[in-house]
């Protein structure tokens, strides 16, 4: 153990059963406060017990809602879902306070939706509130169809050409402002067209459907607010936003510290929280990458819940003092992805040529090079062994339990021979004439992604020893997000959790040309998935996405999901590792935890500690 890892522990060792205290011992850290820009389960932990939502889920359900901000849960029958659901009215509730002392008003509310959907920074969440009010993806795609040219041409160094920005400013006030308005005590949402999932897309608090306070906001250096600005505040780069290390929210806990040397996130109860003072006074966030460390500190009490490592998880059974919580439903699925068209600035491809000491940008854009990857995961082994069990096959980037998961489609088999082969046909065998070189990455602390990677790396080198070498390279969370964001990585290995529970959260991200994971996917990715395929039937993998979106009909939805999955599969768009079982383990003294798979993390407001 180091001499920091060692007084990290001594630092906390004075919390063991403190009721008013709870240590939470984590592999990562946030990658960014801002809660229109954050995307990753460690940033949206703080924002979800500091921010608050309109809405929010029910307990464990995935479909029932409770009031938060609003007084109400819209619906048909209490008349605020209107116009056969294209209106949503919600109520905001009075005296609630900002943990600045400022009180929410519906002006806030539709501040910050209106702030989201303008800043809508490129791999962020707002896509998700872009489609469900407008139908489009994104904001550069709402003004492409309302200027009627590619943003590229409209902008030039951040502002809009003279002859575009009367049709900028007009944008903002003919199409959406009008969608989100405040009348009287009510925020109103006019969609486009009906979309089932909306109410799913608002109770989640991890950052998209979160409330500011406007006038702060606008003083820290957000979007004033006016139609005539909005584009000088669009895609800031992440560490440029005036939130990104700031949070002032409604929620129960308020933010006092995020110490991101010694990578420790500090919050507050609020003690003029509308619902109550929380009973968990301080609630500290360690990053702590060592097991062994993380362990040590669960067994003496210095921390109270930590994340687990599957491959041990039987050294903390039969600890009277620590609760393991199994058998936990995820709504999520863990993958190797592929970058298509890496940066050519990535350190990740050696020379970036093919000359035996790298890798060239486009070497997954070949079918075959994708295929090899696919036989070289012993995915049985990855469950039995490094998950204990906790995890289960799935045969493409669907969870089992949405619509369209079809358990009669094929899964990807490990078999090195078919490997070599897939090989020997990618690139006319230039990997195994000439060798490849490239580093598959992981984030520091998440053995399982390490254990994926070294698999990978031990079965390519075993099939063309010599030729190919591969390098593993442990970075920090913040690092390795930015790296996929960029299109580093020529092979990322990462899990996505559900946003709202619909298919479209999966299909859309991993395998739509817009989607969450294209960019870092590149453009050879782009192209393909949306050009007309003889085997579609004519039409783009992206038309039969959108399709299966926009219908009404889940039989139609259904089928459409499953010709979707067929394609991904057969052209190894991604592969596939395992959906996980959550585990949990905690101290005993732990009371109040449950399970929501849509949940970044605690919900510290309804945790508490008793002997």
């Amino acid at each position: 153990m180091s001499i920091l890892v060692s007084l990290l522990v001594l630092a906390v060792v004075s919390f063991a059963f403190d009721p008013t205290i709870y240590v939470s011992a984590g592999v990562g850290e946030p990658d960014t406060l801002d809660i229109h820009q954050a995307y990753d389960t460690v940033s949206g932990e703080v924002i979800y017990n500091v921010y608050e939502s309109l809405i929010a889920y029910k307990g464990s359900s995935l479909t029932e809602f409770e009031p938060r901000l609003a007084t109400q849960v819209p619906s048909v029958k209490n008349g605020l879902i209107r116009d056969g659901g294209k209106t949503y009215v919600f109520p905001i509730r009075k005296g609630v306070k900002f943990h600045n002392g400022a009180t929410l008003t519906p002006e806030d509310v539709e501040y910050s939706f209106e702030r989201g959907l303008l800043y809508d920074p490129a791999g962020g969440p707002m896509w998700m509130l872009w489609n469900a009010i407008f139908g489009v993806n994104s904001l550069n795609e709402m003004i492409q169809k309302y200027v009627g040219k590619p943003v590229s041409e409209v902008f030039k160094d951040g502002e809009p050409l003279p002859e575009y920005k009367d049709k900028i400013v007009q944008m903002y006030k003919e199409v959406i402002d009008p969608a989100i308005e405040v009348e009287g005590d009510n925020v109103v949402f006019r969609l486009a067209r009906p979309y089932g999932p909306f109410l799913t897309i608002m109770a989640h608090t991890v950052g998209w459907s979160a409330v500011l306070d406007k006038e702060t906001s606008i003083k820290m250096g957000l979007w004033d607010g006016k139609p005539d600005t909005w584009w000088k505040y669009r895609n800031i780069a992440k560490e440029k936003s005036p939130l990104y290390a700031i949070a002032i929210g409604t929620g129960p806990y308020r933010l006092v510290e995020w110490d991101r040397t010694n990578r420790k996130v500090v919050l507050e109860a609020f003690k003029d929280y509308w619902r109550g003072e929380p009973r968990l006074k301080k609630v500290i966030l360690l990053t702590v990458s060592e097991w062994g460390t993380r362990k040590l500190m669960l067994e003496k009490g210095d921390a109270d819940d930590i994340a687990v490592v599957l491959e041990y998880l039987d050294q903390i059974r039969g600890n009277k003092d620590i609760q393991i919580i199994d058998n936990i439903p995820s709504m999520s699925v863990t993958v190797v992805g592929f970058s298509w068209s890496v940066s050519p600035n990535s350190k990740y491809i050696g020379s970036g040529k093919w000359d035996g000491n790298g890798m060239p940008p486009d070497f997954f854009s070949n079918i075959n090079a994708r295929k090899a990857i696919s036989y070289v995961i012993n995915y049985d082994a990855v469950i039995r062994d490094v998950l204990k069990g906790y995890g289960t096959r799935i045969p493409a980037a669907l969870p089992n339990g949405l619509l369209g998961f079809d358990p009669t489609l094929p899964l990807y088999k490990f078999n090195l021979t078919e490997a070599r082969k897939a090989l020997e046909k990618a690139w006319d065998g230039k990997a195994l004439k000439i060798g490849l070189k490239f580093t598959i990455a992981y984030n520091t602390g998440n053995l399982m992604r390490q254990r994926i990677a070294e698999m990978i790396k031990t079965y390519l080198e075993m099939i063309a020893p010599g030729k190919i070498k591969v390098d593993i390279a442990a970075l920090n969370w913040p690092s390795y997000l930015d790296a996929m964001r960029k299109a580093e990585l020529p092979m990322p290995i990462f899990n996505w959790l559900a946003d709202f529970p619909d298919p479209d959260n999966f299909i859309f991200t991993f395998y739509h040309s817009a989607g969450t994971y294209a960019p870092r996917q590149g453009d050879n990715f782009k192209k393909f998935v949306s050009t007309p395929r003889k085997e579609l039937g004519g039409k783009s993998l992206d038309e039969l996405i959108e399709m299966a979106r926009n219908s009404s009909d889940p039989e139609e939805r259904a089928k459409l999901y499953v010709q979707i999955q067929k394609f991904a599969i057969d052209n190894y768009i991604s592969i596939p590792v395992y959906q996980p079982v959550g585990v949990r383990a905690q101290r005993a003294w732990v009371k109040g935890w449950y399970p929501n798979p849509m949940r970044p993390g605690n919900d510290y407001f309804e945790l508490y500690k008793q002997q």
